[in-house]
């Protein structure tokens, strides 16, 4: 299994927020304790919210915090590099979010700091580096509406009742019903091909809803043994 599934597999087995043993993880997953383990490293690292450390058990607690940062200019200028890129993005909402975050950080920076120099919020031509937010506007708008939608994934096409997007460290997921296949999906959204509107609306029916996709993903979860 190549990483990036082996990682997004792992997240989908943990976001139920309940501890797992490492070997049961490796187990479901397919792989060996010291691939489990530098796996789980990169998670942390990435920004998934992991609590645990091995001969214990791994879980992801549920809030996204952001503590008190002490960052180097390099630092600082790498995070003003992202939020440009965001607001060279389609998606209006995320590019005033970029624009709106600038200006808060820029307003609690010490202003004798050296890496204060420049933060204010500027356009660069990173335009192709926001292309992977080219389906994010649709998808909110049709989760919001709940608008049915014809999604291509590697020549494949569903038709899909979309119910919410995820962010797990750097990685967007979308949860839906399919129609075409009768049945709960997560899809990455950087792997959707094209997608389209359908005209026709959806209303909550028994069995198809966030709460039963809720449901459904943690049940998938308590296949693993858990201490």
């Amino acid at each position: 299994m190549a990483r990036k599934d082996r990682l997004f597999s792992l997240i989908q087995i943990l976001r139920d927020g309940n501890l797992y043993r490492a070997c049961d993880l490796a187990a479901l997953v397919g792989m060996s304790l010291r691939t489990l383990y530098r796996d789980m490293d990169t998670l942390a690292a990435s920004g998934v919210p992991i609590r645990g450390e091995r001969g214990v058990g791994y879980q992801i607690t549920a809030a996204y915090t952001l503590p008190a940062l002490n960052l180097t200019k390099t630092e600082l200028e790498a995070l003003h590099l992202g939020m440009a890129a965001v607001g060279e993005s389609d998606d209006t909402e995320l590019a005033n979010a970029a624009k709106a975050l600038s200006r808060r950080i820029d307003g609690v920076l010490p202003e004798d700091s050296a890496a204060a120099s420049g933060w204010s919020f500027a356009t660069y031509p990173f335009a192709d580096a926001a292309r992977g937010f080219q389906h994010m506007p649709k998808l909110r708008q049709s989760i919001r509406a709940r608008q049915k939608m014809q999604i291509s994934v590697g020549g494949d096409i569903s038709k899909l009742r979309p119910l919410a997007l995820d962010y797990w460290g750097r990685l967007w997921t979308l949860a839906a019903w399919s129609e075409t296949g009768n049945g709960f999906v997560t899809m990455r959204v950087d792997q959707i091909d094209s997608l389209d509107a359908m005209p026709a609306g959806f209303v909550d029916e028994p069995g198809k809803t966030l709460v039963d996709y809720l449901a459904w993903n943690k049940a998938r979860g308590q296949r693993v043994v858990k201490p």
